[in-house]
This record gives C-alpha cells, sequence and structure tokens, in this order.
C-alpha cells in the first residue's frame, strides 16, 4: 500500500471540506449530483472519444498502481542475474536453460531465451530494448488517459456552471428555484477545477512514475544479461546493475 498517496488525498478532500465549514458554510452544500453527473459523465465521454479502447482500459486498470504499486524488486533482480552469471561462467550459458520456465515475466523469459540461444550481446540489447520502448510507449499513452481526464474536467466544469446559470434565469420569476441553479453552477466549477487537480492530474503523475521505474528495472535487466553474453565477471555485472537503483 502506497500510504503517501493515501495520506494525500484524504489531506486534500479535507482541506477543502474543513474550509468550507470555517468559512461558515454547510458540507452538504458540497454536495450536487447534478454537478458531479455533468462533471464525471462529461470528462468520461471526453477522454473515451480521444482514447483508443485498449488504451483507456488499461489506463483505468492502472489506476490502482496510485495505491498499490506494481512489484519492483531490483535487487532480487540483481541477485538472480548475479546467480545466472555464476551459472554460465563455470558451466555454459546452455545450462540456463533450464531456468527459462520457472520466469513468470515474459519479458525475463525472452531475454534469458535469448541469451541461451547464443544471441551477440549488441543483438541482444537491440532486441530487448525494442521491446522495451514500444511496452513503455504503450503504458505511457495508457497513463496519458487521466491526464487527459484533467485536462477536461475544469471545462466541463464551467460548461456545468454555464448550464446552471442559464438555469436561474430561466426561473427568475420563481425565487424558490433560483438557489438550486445557482448552487450547481458554482459547485460544478469546484468539482470540474478539484477532480482535475486532487485527483486526476496528481494520478496521472504518479502513474508516469511508477513506469520511469518499471522501464529502468528492465534496462538494468538487459545490462545484465550482456553482461553475461560478454562473459564479464559476476561482481561487475552485479555493481554495474546496482548503479541503476536509487
Amino acid at each position: 500500500m502506497d500510504k503517501i498517496s493515501l495520506v494525500g488525498l484524504t489531506l486534500g478532500i479535507a482541506a477543502i471540506v474543513i474550509g468550507q465549514v470555517l468559512e461558515g458554510g454547510h458540507i452538504s452544500s458540497l454536495v450536487q449530483p447534478t454537478a458531479f453527473l455533468i462533471v464525471i459523465g462529461g470528462t468520461l465521454g471526453a477522454v473515451m472519444l480521444q482514447s483508443p479502447l485498449r488504451s483507456f482500459v488499461e489506463g483505468m486498470r492502472m489506476a490502482r498502481w496510485v495505491f498499490v504499486p506494481p512489484a519492483m524488486s531490483s535487487q532480487a533482480v540483481i541477485e538472480q542475474v548475479e546467480n545466472w552469471s555464476h551459472v554460465a561462467r563455470k558451466e555454459g550459458l546452455l545450462t540456463l536453460e533450464n531456468q527459462i520456465e520457472r520466469l513468470s515475466d515474459p519479458f525475463m523469459r525472452k531475454g534469458l531465451q535469448l541469451l541461451v540461444n547464443g544471441v551477440e550481446p549488441n543483438r541482444l540489447r537491440e532486441i530487448l530494448e525494442v521491446e522495451v520502448g514500444v511496452w513503455e510507449g504503450q503504458l505511457r499513452q495508457s497513463a496519458r488517459v487521466w491526464e487527459a481526464a484533467g485536462g477536461y474536467a475544469p471545462t466541463i466544469g464551467i460548461l456545468g456552471a454555464v448550464m446552471g446559470l442559464i438555469h436561474v434565469m430561466e426561473n427568475l420569476s420563481d425565487p424558490s428555484r433560483l438557489g438550486a441553479g445557482i448552487a450547481v453552477a458554482f459547485v460544478a466549477t469546484i468539482y470540474g477545477v478539484g477532480f482535475a487537480n486532487l485527483v486526476f492530474l496528481p494520478i496521472a503523475k504518479k502513474l508516469v512514475a511508477h513506469i520511469i521505474t518499471l522501464t529502468t528495472q528492465r534496462e538494468m535487466f538487459i545490462d545484465g544479461l550482456v553482461g553475461i553474453a560478454n562473459g564479464d565477471n559476476p561482481r561487475i555485472i552485479a555493481s554495474r546493475m546496482q548503479g541503476y537503483v536509487v
């Protein structure tokens, strides 16, 4: 659990609610289902319109990374590659073939298979770096779903505000209906700006941070495999891989 994300979201919402109370307002005045529907529904529709289905679905799934980050154990990868290096130096690359099926990560399986097949170090790096580049690009495109939501939400909030004011203008002769229209107008703007800056954009930035870390780990793995292919000393391989760990 990424506790800082949970604390940050809670703090942001609490600051707004407490500020409303300190100003003498009522919390219930911030609860406007109509404004919520306009902002969230409109933002969701705009994001779906601009995004390919695969990127949209993956972006929604990646949202869980904000609170439950993907498994990233760089030290375990370093130890594993160092162990493979010892085995390869003593018994040859072909002895690593029985390790392939034990790997759950398809990328690591592919890399080790290429190593066992005797692919030249430069070609090995080239093949795997192309795959990493495509994989990273797909993840970033999915993360941009949340960045797009952060861009659309304030505008949709303004649209909701204008709709609320139109409702007010249509009912000037009935003072009892003016309050609801004004509330929707102002709260829609709050929802639009609030969701964009407290939820959508922070989620996008957190996802990008995780993507960078995952990409770095894969680059570290490639460096380790190339070291094994070059016949480098296991300690040197581990030391070079350790340089990727911050």
